[in-house]
């Protein structure tokens, strides 16, 4: 059974740090691409970022996050982290991962799918003030 586990939600007061964690189990990140999404109050879900396979491990940024936003994977943890870093209240959101990719940036798109739909549950993000 896979699982997608996220962490490290919280509050944050704006200009602050947060570090999520999506623990896999029953999946190996490296061998697919990780996406980060969020869903704020009344909108949209949206893509964040992404990081690829290790053939590859390219990553990705909404425009909305670049430069303030670091993802990353440990391999041996088999984990994938969101380092949120210059918080915006605009942050506030539920953060998801995925086992698939699907984000608008630098006036493009970028979509990974494998056919599988694997999501965690969320971790809440608020940034405050």
């Amino acid at each position: 059974e896979v699982q997608l586990v996220e962490s490290g939600g919280g509050l944050a007061q704006a200009g602050g740090s947060l570090r999520l964690s999506c623990a896999a189990s029953g999946l190996t990140v490296d061998d697919y691409a990780i996406g980060w999404f969020r869903q704020a109050p009344r909108k949209e879900r949206e893509g964040v970022s992404c990081i690829n396979d290790d053939s590859d491990g390219s990553t990705y940024y909404a425009d909305s996050v670049k430069g303030r936003f670091t993802i990353s994977r440990d391999n041996a943890k088999n984990t994938v982290y969101l380092d949120m870093n210059g918080l915006k209240p605009e942050d506030t959101a539920v953060y998801y991962c995925a086992s698939q990719c699907s984000l608008s940036y630098n006036g493009g798109y970028y979509n990974r799918y494998y056919g599988m739909d694997y999501w965690g549950k969320g971790t809440l993000v608020t940034v405050s003030s």
